[in-house]
């Protein structure tokens, strides 16, 4: 990071030398300095003109006139606002639209011509990184530091992804465990299950929320033949392959079963198998 220091001499026969200079801020090594004038009347502009009134996301727009220049910023402020005129954009899920400022900040982010430099001084909150094990053993090799996964960073790749989806040919899913009340409905039964536990994951995977909830829905002569098995042993458990799909109606994940069987009968099963 370039800084200008300007050196004032004092006249006289002898000049004392310059006194060192001052250890730089948290500021100054986040790449803080004067913004121009200009600048400063764009930043406000821009703030006032998005809503954007908290001074976290008030700074970071001044940081982009910063850093990106009154031109490049005036560009993606119009871009805002021909969004906005045609409608605005929506999250990812579809739950609302994107606010004004949020949507500024995405463009920024998503743009391939601004660099990763700029994107760290504009964004740091992005780029946070957790601290890396201290290595042990003289040849012992310090652990990657990974990236924090935000909100914002989950709603930026998705919605990068949904611009060139692939396409799933097979979905299967398996839920073991003690399903709770089975309540029948015509020819079927649904139950339900509440994942607590995450398992352990590959590094650098972002961490899974706990607390899934799988409702999932047995045809009844499938349920039959395993209702009696669970009933009669407690520490029994019911083993579900199906089809899940994403449904807001069951608040989670359904489950739709193909194949319904327990640990006792698959045990059984094996053990008769010669």
């Amino acid at each position: 990071m370039e800084h200008d220091i300007t050196i004032e001499r004092v006249s006289g026969e002898t000049t004392a030398p310059p006194e060192p200079a001052p250890a730089e801020t948290t500021s100054e090594r986040h790449g803080a300095r004067a913004m121009s004038a200009e600048a400063q009347a764009l930043a406000a502009e821009i703030a006032n003109a998005l809503g954007e009134t908290a001074p976290d996301p008030v700074g970071q727009i001044a940081h982009a006139v910063d850093r990106l220049g009154v031109e490049r910023a005036r560009v993606f402020f119009s871009q805002v606002q021909d969004i906005e005129a045609g409608g605005g954009r929506m999250l990812p899920d579809s739950s609302r639209r994107r606010t004004p400022g949020g949507l500024f900040f995405l463009l920024v982010r998503q743009n391939a011509d601004v660099s990763r430099r700029d994107k760290v001084y504009i964004f740091p909150q992005f780029f946070q990184q957790k601290k890396p094990r201290a290595a042990t053993g003289d040849n012992a090799v310090a652990a990657p530091a990974s990236v924090v996964w935000t909100d914002d960073i989950y709603h930026a790749l998705t919605q990068q992804l949904q611009q060139e989806p692939g396409r799933a040919t097979t979905v299967k899913i398996t839920v073991i465990g003690r399903p709770g009340a089975a309540i029948e409905q015509d020819q079927a039964v649904a139950v339900a299950l509440t994942s607590e536990k995450v398992p352990t994951l590959p590094k650098g995977l972002p961490e899974p929320p706990a607390g899934t909830r799988y409702t999932v829905f047995v045809a009844r002569k499938q349920w039959a033949k395993v209702a009696e098995t669970l009933a009669a042993d407690p520490e029994d458990a019911a083993i579900i392959e199906g089809y899940a799909a994403l449904d807001p109606r069951v608040d989670g994940i359904a489950v739709y079963a193909t194949s319904v069987t327990t640990k006792r009968l698959q045990a059984a099963k094996r053990a008769a198998t010669p």
